[in-house]
Formats: structure tokens, C-alpha cells, sequence
């Protein structure tokens, strides 16, 4: 009776659920009228422009653009975008003109389509063009030719959208008064996507570009299909796969970008014009820049882009939303929970309806006073709370180091002993997983994921505090800094801030927690749940300079210190905070060969073993450093 009633009441939900989508489709059809139109930019290429405009004519109203390479479909002018199953349903309600544009190149617009087209401060003539440009021009058009428009305009957009969405911040077009880059694409060699401080990130890499990546010789409606993968278990393929080499024959000859990513192995200035915090400067628009504290994709692309206006940019409108959310789970109807951690409340909800929303409706539409959004608004896990702050990191913040010890003790005393380390092995034919379970592609809950099953190999080192007496509050960047050795010329190094429960922990009621993870039968133990709060990896021949990379010297002793993106979690009393240290983490990040080598080109044979060391002694201390709220 209780499966026949938990079935039925689904039911009824569901039904609800299409009654309403069929209600607001017929709202949308009998108050919005579509228009496709290909806009001229200043090179003579047209671009093609989905415009939704409202029927209603007794109010001037904004325009509201995202631009994607991701496609404006579906393509016809009888054919609406599915707003509204979607927050984005509100703008329609408001009477926003919204307008999705195919991006140069892609899909039915015209011209080349270049990754992430540098920026070009220098315009001199008509030809010389980039996606700010591209910007200017059509909000150009669109505030001159779409009739019953206030004048305003702002542009958003999620990941690669993100991306374009900052370069609108470039555009100077005095119409566009508010930008919102959300998960932007920023530096795709030190943190987003395909690269984490040098390291390739193979899975996102191979899986992305093997279907995005094909050539697009006219304009289409049709898009790419897929890689056809002959096994659907991640680390089998990626091992048997062999080396970037041999993944590059798989991929085949006519991908430019993915040769493009393996002839600049470096971070030479092909990579740095692809850095567009480099450009970030005279930014016009109030910004609100958004991303997700558990972003698989770019988390570093959220923190840092807002740095990079925040310091370039001396009286910009700028603001900054993070919450503890996977790759654009911020615009989703659901943000309770990722993976097995539950967060109390829906922040998603909570953020579409006090900050995303009144900041549009206050700047395009000049409803109601200036929202009340905070220079940093940020959800601290562990404690799940919104926090309000003048500024990030938080003025008050004091870097706190913990030492490692032997034994696998972790303390903010430093090591006394003389001639102490902690060993392993590194295999390449063995690489550490970054998860436990068997996947074809990578997950969204991996940033949340339990540990343990890695704790156990002998190829990965933990070290834990004592039971926390008091409650410990992260907010900002944390530093690994540690003495190393290698029995190799190359090696790489992951570390991972890991939250470790108690081990009676539990949330509570058993059905909750299985509905919020995998509609099991059983509940997740949390119980000891080794909660990973933040990892990163360092490719160790960079440690010295990402543009000249150096090989380690055979068993002498090496700094590798680097830093891993923001956190904002709280630590609570009766927890333990451990740090795992590993050289692998496979599929996420290709194997090294352990031989100081062009990666990219190397041979099968090239992948050896190597002994890595992890000192914490008196001379050689190894520590992490915490930005610590007192």
C-alpha cells in the first residue's frame, strides 16, 4: 500500500508538473511572437538571432541575449525555446525581449568559429574583429531594429556561454548595462575544463572536442555525432587507450583545436591570449558573476574572473554569487543536494529569486530599489549558510598552516623529527580513480564524493587532524606547500582538503536521504563519510614556471607549491579535516609518464613507476595553508 501510494502521488505530481508546462507554453505562444534574423557585423558575416519579442505594446521593454556555440534551437519561427521549464520563465512574465544567438561560426551563423577567440584591444579597421565586437554589433542592431525595446540590454550565460558573456563586458556598448558571466570559460590551461596547472584534463578533454570539435564547413540546423565508444567503463578506456598519442589517433585528423592543445604543451603566448583576465579592464556594465563552489567544469573560471575585474576595475558594479552547486545547478529547479551532501535548503531557488532576478529586473527594467546583493554572497557548506560579505576573501581571514607528520598527523605544530617521510608508489599502469564507482562519463557528484575507497590504496597518503573542539570556517584559496622527491624527472601531485564526519553522523530520516540520492533502497553510511571539500593537481615540472618547465632531480629533495581554488566551508566541531596526497587521478587528469617529456607525444613505453617522497621533518616541513575565519 505505502509503494501503491508513494507511486500514485508521483503520479498526480507529474501531471501537475505538464498541466503547468502546457499552461505556461500557451501563455508564452499567445503573448511572445519569434522572429529568426541573421545580423550583419562590422566584417560583413551574419550571424544568426533568435529574437522573442512580446505582444504587448503599452511598455518599452529590455533585451536579455546569451550567446552560445551551443546552438539557438530549435530553428523555425513557430518553434519556441522551452522556457518555461525554466526560472527564466519570470523574464517572460516581465516582458523581457529575449534573444539567443549561434556565435560566429557555429550552427547557422556565418564565418570561422576560433575557441575562445582572444580578445583584441587594438581594433583598427572593420576586419578586425573578436566576440566583443561581435557583441557591440548586435546589441547595436537589436536596440536600432526591434521594435518596442527600452534601450537597455544585458547578456548571461552558463560555461562556454559564460565566456561570451564576459566578453560582452568588453563590448562598450553604452546600451548593455548589466552582464552576468555564470561558470565563465576563463583560462583553460590553469583551471578550467581541459587543464589544471598544466595538467590535461583527458575525460572532459576527449569527451567535449570529439563531437563539438568537428569541422562545421556551412551553416547547419544539424549537429555533430558522437565518438563511439567501445567501452562504456571511463578508466578502462582512457587505460587501454594508451597514451596522448594514441588518444589523438582516436580522435582522428580533423579536430584543429584538439592539435592546437597539443602543440602548445606550455604556457607559452598562444595560451596567454586565451587568458581573458588579461583583458579585463575598463568594464562598463554592472557584473554578476556566478558559479558553483562544486563545479566540475569551472570553478576556477567563477572565482577568478571576479578577481580579475575586481582588481582592473576601480568603481565597477561588481558582484559575486557562489553556492555549493555543480556545473549551472544555480539555474536549476533543484539545490538541496549534490551527490550524498544535503544542504538544507534549496539554494537555487534562493538564489534565482533574490539575486539573479532582482538584479536584471533593477537594471534593464529599473523595478524596485538596488537589490540588496553583497559584494560577496556565499554558501558555506558544513555549516549551510548564506553568508553577506563586504568583500572576498574575507577581510578577516588569516592564513593558518597545518603540518604533516608522521604516522599521518596533521597540527599546526611543525615536525621536529629529523629524516622524515612518507613513501609510495606511483604506477601509471595502476593510476589512482578519481571516484569509486564504474562510469562511462565523468560525474557531477565527484566533487562531494566520499573518499575512503582511495584512503585505502597504498599509493595515496592521508593525514588527519584529532577530533576538532571547535568549529573551523574556510573561506578562500588554500595552499599546498610540500617538500617532495621523486625517483623519476617528473611526477604529479594531487591534494585533496577532505571534511571527515564522526562516525555516528547521520541526517536524520533514512527515506530523506535515499530520495535525495539514488532512489535506493538503502542509505548512504554516512557515518565516517570522508567528504571531499576541494582537490587539485599540480603537474610537478611546472612547479617553478609554467612557461619553462624543469625535471626534478632523482631523489633530491623539491618544493611544489601551488594553490587550489576558493573554499567556503565550515569544518564542525566532533569532525576531522584530512588531507590525501596522491600522483594520479585518473580519468580527470592523463597519466604522467613519470619522465620529464613532452606529454603530449609520448610513447606507451614512456610510462614508468616512480617512488614518490613526502617529507615532514624539521628541515623539510610540509604543510597546508588555511584561509582561516577566527
Amino acid at each position: 500500500m505505502k509503494k501503491g501510494l508513494f507511486l500514485s502521488l508521483i503520479l498526480l505530481a507529474t501531471l501537475g508538473a505538464y498541466a503547468q508546462i502546457n499552461a505556461d507554453s500557451l501563455w508564452i505562444r499567445e503573448h511572445y511572437t519569434k522572429k529568426e534574423v541573421m545580423i550583419p557585423m562590422r566584417d560583413g558575416t551574419r550571424l544568426f538571432t533568435a529574437v522573442y519579442t512580446p505582444t504587448d505594446r503599452t511598455e518599452k521593454h529590455p533585451i536579455l541575449m546569451t550567446r552560445t556555440p551551443y546552438s539557438a534551437a530549435p530553428y523555425g519561427e513557430n518553434k519556441f525555446v522551452p522556457f518555461y521549464t525554466r526560472y527564466v520563465n519570470h523574464y517572460l512574465r516581465e516582458g523581457y525581449i529575449i534573444v539567443i544567438q549561434d556565435v560566429r561560426g557555429r550552427w547557422m551563423s556565418e564565418g570561422e568559429f576560433v575557441n575562445v577567440r582572444p580578445f583584441n584591444p587594438d581594433k583598427k579597421t572593420n576586419k578586425d574583429i573578436d566576440e566583443a565586437s561581435d557583441t557591440y554589433d548586435t546589441i547595436d542592431w537589436l536596440v536600432k531594429n526591434v521594435e518596442g525595446n527600452n534601450g537597455k540590454a544585458g547578456v548571461f550565460g552558463i560555461s562556454y556561454p559564460g565566456f561570451y558573456s564576459t566578453m560582452a563586458a568588453l563590448s562598450g556598448h553604452p546600451a548593455l548595462k548589466a552582464v552576468s558571466p555564470q561558470a565563465p570559460v576563463t583560462d583553460w590551461f590553469m583551471g578550467d575544463d581541459f587543464h589544471h596547472n598544466g595538467a590535461f584534463f583527458i575525460m572532459d578533454a576527449f569527451a567535449f572536442y570529439s563531437g563539438f570539435g568537428k569541422p562545421r564547413p556551412k551553416p547547419t540546423t544539424v549537429g555533430p555525432s558522437d565518438f563511439n565508444y567501445p567501452s562504456k567503463d571511463n578508466y578502462k578506456f582512457y587505460l587501454e587507450a594508451g597514451s596522448l598519442r594514441h588518444i589523438a589517433q582516436l580522435m582522428g585528423d580533423s579536430i584543429a583545436f584538439w592539435k592546437d592543445l597539443y602543440a602548445h604543451p606550455n604556457y607559452d603566448t598562444w595560451w596567454k591570449a586565451r587568458n581573458i583576465r588579461n583583458f579585463l579592464k575598463n568594464v562598463q556594465p554592472a557584473m554578476l558573476v556566478v558559479g558553483g563552489t562544486f563545479d566540475a567544469e569551472d570553478c576556477f573560471g567563477a572565482w577568478n574572473t571576479y578577481k580579475a575585474i575586481e582588481s582592473q576595475n576601480k568603481g565597477t558594479d561588481n558582484r559575486i554569487v557562489m553556492g555549493p552547486w555543480y556545473h549551472g545547478q544555480w539555474a536549476s529547479p533543484d539545490g538541496t543536494y549534490l551527490g550524498n551532501v544535503r544542504f538544507g535548503s534549496n539554494t537555487a531557488d534562493w538564489y534565482q529569486q533574490n539575486i539573479e532576478i532582482p538584479f536584471f529586473d533593477y537594471h534593464l527594467k529599473g523595478k524596485g530599489q538596488a537589490p540588496d546583493i553583497a559584494e560577496a554572497t556565499v554558501f558555506f557548506t558544513g555549516e549551510n549558510d548564506w553568508k553577506k560579505l563586504p568583500s572576498w576573501p574575507p577581510a578577516d581571514v588569516q592564513p593558518r598552516s597545518l603540518y604533516l607528520h608522521e604516522k599521518g598527523g596533521l597540527s599546526i605544530a611543525k615536525p621536529a623529527a629529523g629524516n622524515s617521510f612518507s613513501e609510495y608508489t606511483s604506477d601509471p599502469a595502476k593510476p589512482v580513480p578519481y571516484t569509486e564507482d564504474v562510469h562511462h562519463t565523468r560525474t557531477i557528484s565527484y566533487m562531494t564524493d566520499d573518499q575512503r575507497f582511495a584512503a585505502r590504496r597504498p599509493d595515496v597518503l592521508v593525514f588527519q587532524t584529532e577530533v576538532l573542539q571547535d568549529d573551523c570556517t574556510l573561506a578562500g584559496p588554500v595552499t599546498a606547500d610540500l617538500v617532495v622527491s621523486s625517483s623519476t624527472t617528473d611526477a604529479d601531485f594531487v591534494v585533496k582538503l577532505i571534511d571527515v564526519f564522526p562516525d555516528d553522523f547521520s541526517y536524520g530520516d533514512a527515506a530523506t536521504a535515499t530520495a535525495h540520492r539514488r532512489y535506493n533502497s538503502v542509505a548512504y553510511p554516512m557515518g565516517g563519510y570522508q567528504m571531499l571539500v576541494r582537490g587539485e593537481i599540480m603537474r610537478g615540472k611546472f612547479r617553478n614556471s609554467f612557461e619553462k618547465p624543469v625535471p626534478f632531480v632523482p631523489g633530491q629533495p623539491a618544493k611544489v607549491k601551488f594553490t587550489l581554488p576558493d573554499v567556503a566551508h565550515t569544518f564542525k566541531k566532533g569532525h576531522r579535516l584530512m588531507i590525501q596526497i596522491q600522483s594520479s587521478w585518473f580519468p580527470l587528469a592523463d597519466r604522467n609518464p613519470q619522465q620529464f617529456l613532452d606529454i603530449y607525444h609520448a610513447e606507451n613505453k614512456d610510462f614508468i613507476k616512480a617512488n614518490i617522497r613526502i617529507y615532514h621533518d624539521a628541515a623539510h616541513p610540509s604543510q597546508i595553508i588555511l584561509p582561516v575565519i577566527p
